[in-house]
């Protein structure tokens, strides 16, 4: 019988060691020029990535299912309308049928915990494309983003302005991983859930403005996540002043760049001329997402492999 080797699942940004990075990193800038200069490259031929999604997207189905057949593969998508898990179906009999029937399998869900549990009783690596806690594949596409642009992230001063919600929480992953700070500023009654921080490479700032001072990156999101809509009226007023604004910018570092996971709300979390202005990168780090999940899934299914 085949040596089956061990499964190696990516459920948060702390899955990966930094020579683990480093080395997808690598694979995603030559996948990318490959992809750029129209070159075709099939390494997972024969193999089947299922997208389950309970919760709604754009750019996660888009680049993981685009991804998916650029290497050569198959993509299969799954709501909850469209599987047992809308009935019911517990989440790990869900894990044990679906993955021994494709390759590699990649969840977007509410709690943490639906896909910590659907791993443990999958056959096939297991990829987090979303939860309430945590969202390692967007915090990924951007640190390629930020290599892309300036270089290592290593040292650097990264500003979080809004939410603490789960990009923040795997931003923290990131700077422990990456040896890099985080300056985090959220309104009052939004704090971090400490349970969910496991580094000290951050510092917290009352006032949003002193958190953008010296950044070399300045980050947010919506002020309303999936799964608190009913929250949105009250939000609106507590987060007013979190605007990242061109004021805000003007306090970080003179080559700082501007990123946002999108979608965005122009007005509200982000000024339109910050987010359309010279200093984003917004529309290169939501096309990353296409060329990191690639290598990903690549290094997921492969290991590591020579460049070619």
């Amino acid at each position: 019988m085949p040596i089956q080797k061990p499964i190696k699942h990516y459920l948060q940004f702390s899955d990966l060691t930094l020579d683990e990075y480093e080395y997808v990193i690598e694979r995603a800038h030559l996948i990318k020029r490959k992809f750029k200069n129209y070159e075709i490259y099939h390494p997972l031929i024969d193999r089947t990535l299922v997208m389950v999604f309970e919760k709604n997207s754009t750019r996660t189905r888009l680049s993981f299912e685009a991804g998916m057949h650029q290497l050569g593969g198959a993509a299969i998508y799954l709501n909850t309308r469209d599987s047992q898990l809308g009935r019911g179906e517990p989440v790990e009999d869900a894990g044990q049928v679906m993955s021994r029937m494709c390759d590699i399998i990649m969840v977007r869900t509410f709690g943490q915990d639906i896909i910590e549990r659907f791993a443990a009783h999958s056959r096939v690596p297991v990829i987090n494309g979303l939860t309430n806690e945590h969202h390692p594949c967007q915090v990924f596409a951007d640190i390629f983003t930020y290599y892309e642009h300036r270089g290592s992230i290593t040292g650097k001063t990264v500003a979080w302005v809004g939410d603490a919600n789960n990009m923040l929480y795997s931003w923290l992953q990131a700077a422990e991983v990456f040896g890099f700070h985080v300056n985090v500023s959220t309104p009052k009654g939004y704090d971090m859930d400490m349970s969910l921080v496991s580094t000290d490479r951050y510092t917290f700032f009352d006032n949003p403005s002193d958190a953008c001072e010296g950044a070399h990156l300045v980050n947010t999101d919506v002020w309303t996540s999936m799964g608190y809509e009913e929250e949105n009226a009250a939000r609106l007023k507590a987060f007013d002043g979190w605007i990242v604004d061109s004021a805000k910018m003007a306090r970080a570092a003179p080559d700082a760049l501007f990123m946002h996971c999108l979608p965005a709300h122009r007005g509200e979390e982000v000024a339109a001329d910050v987010i359309d202005g010279p200093q984003s990168v917004v529309w290169d780090e939501a096309e990353n997402r296409l060329h990191i999940q690639k290598a990903l899934i690549e290094y997921l299914l492969l290991g590591r492999i020579d460049n070619k």
